[in-house]
């Protein structure tokens, strides 16, 4: 094994610019493989990190018109899901609707302090808003039962504004401001990169409402399902359920517009797993033009070597001793070249997840452990192809035909 490893090492060396050309062509495709590979990692990941992807088994129910005429009602009338709609959501369709979270929003007002004011719409939550809406608290709480219960005037806000109000976010909590005509007891302040919502609770916001029936939306927690089928299925149960109690028309899907976060999740998935699947076979194409070099490279050597072939042949080597030595000098350059592309592949996506590491869009851009044991495997079959036809002309190599060849 020492000296075929030895034979193999000496063939390189005495071809080195033909080899080092056919190995860069290599290093070029397994470099594109890994950068395109670890760019639709970071999309991915980016994707599962999002906050809607984290709470995917939900269908949210907002405001919306009429597009069809219905028992008399003309189209274009506005309509608007009521917390009478929360029980009977869960009454009509037990099997598939959990919880149902409604929220309001109340209309742009000033909040101020002594030091400076903003202008925001402030969003009436309940407590579970937290985690459907992925808020990251850096002091204090969130809204809880007792702000609930008890119509507290309690008030959630972003970092930004809070340093803004008060000029020091993190002495923020337990201080006040005024807006709407009350006085409003900071109880948290969350970190964003781009959301501002000011939150205080449900009951406190349709208590300034007027306590009227009407909310901003509901958050309807769905549950047994498995498919984008099942959750189209829900869905349109659920509609059903909302066009008989509000009277329009069950195919009127514009009349209380449903954002279903279940399908949309299972289709995203689908087209990050299409993406994928189209990164690694372009990268493979880009590996096949290196691949090819190897192939002819492979067989040049072979033809160069025929009388040295012969010459084995008629002392007694066995042809699968000549295929095993072709095919590994063929897998040698794949793999040495192949690596020196993992190297400089990886060290682009570590310096690409630097530069991005602040942004949401691409989120560690890297290549997993998994990958590069994929791509070990791909180099090696790769350069196995490479070799196979060039062993297989080489082992038909005729000892008295290749002596006598100059």
């Amino acid at each position: 094994m020492f000296d075929l490893f030895r034979e193999i090492s000496q063939t390189l060396r005495n071809n080195r610019l033909r080899t080092f050309l056919t190995g860069i062509a290599v290093a070029w495709g397994i470099f594109m493989l890994i950068v395109l590979l670890g760019m639709a990692r970071g999309v991915l990941n980016s994707f599962e990190s999002m906050s809607w992807s984290q709470t995917s088994n939900r269908i949210t129910v907002y405001p919306g018109n009429t597009s069809m005429e219905y028992k008399g009602y003309r189209e274009g009338r506005p309509l608007s899901p009521e917390m009478s709609d929360v029980d009977l959501l869960y009454e009509k369709n037990p099997d598939n609707v959990g919880d149902v979270m409604p929220s309001a929003s109340l209309s742009s007002t000033v909040f101020s302090t002594s030091k400076d004011y903003l202008t925001a719409g402030p969003s009436g939550v309940y407590p579970k808003a937290r985690t459907i809406n992925d808020v990251d608290m850096k002091y204090g709480r969130f809204i809880n039962d007792a702000d609930i219960l008890d119509k507290r005037k309690s008030i959630v806000l972003e970092e930004k504004d809070a340093a803004l109000l008060f000029g020091d976010a993190s002495t923020a909590v337990g201080q006040r401001l005024d807006g709407l005509g009350l006085s409003w007891l900071v109880v948290g302040i969350y970190a964003s990169d781009w959301r501002n919502d000011v939150y205080i609770p449900f009951t406190t916001a349709k208590m300034l409402s007027g306590n009227d029936s009407k909310v901003n939306n509901l958050q309807v927690e769905i549950k047994n399902v498995q498919t984008i089928g099942d959750g189209e299925k829900v869905e349109e149960a659920l509609r059903g359920t909302l066009a008989k109690a509000h009277d329009y028309d069950p195919q009127d899907k514009s009349a209380l517009y449903m954002f279903n976060r279940f399908t949309n999740y299972l289709q995203s998935l689908t087209a990050f797993n299409i993406l994928n699947v189209s990164v690694w076979v372009i990268g493979i194409f880009t590996l096949l033009s290196g691949i090819i070099g190897v192939s002819n490279i492979m067989f040049v050597s072979v033809r160069e070597r025929t009388h040295e072939i012969g010459i084995r042949r008629a002392i007694g080597a066995k042809p699968r001793a000549i295929l095993t030595q072709i095919i590994l000098e063929s897998v040698s350059i794949t793999f040495l070249f192949g690596y020196i592309g993992v190297f400089f592949g990886m060290c682009v996506t570590q310096l690409i997840a630097h530069f991005t590491a602040q942004t949401e869009f691409l989120k560690n851009p890297t290549v997993s452990l998994q990958i590069a044991l994929e791509v070990t495997i791909v180099l090696i079959v790769a350069g196995a192809l490479a070799g196979l036809f060039p062993a297989l002309k080489a082992t038909k190599v005729k000892p008295v035909e290749a002596l006598r060849d100059e």
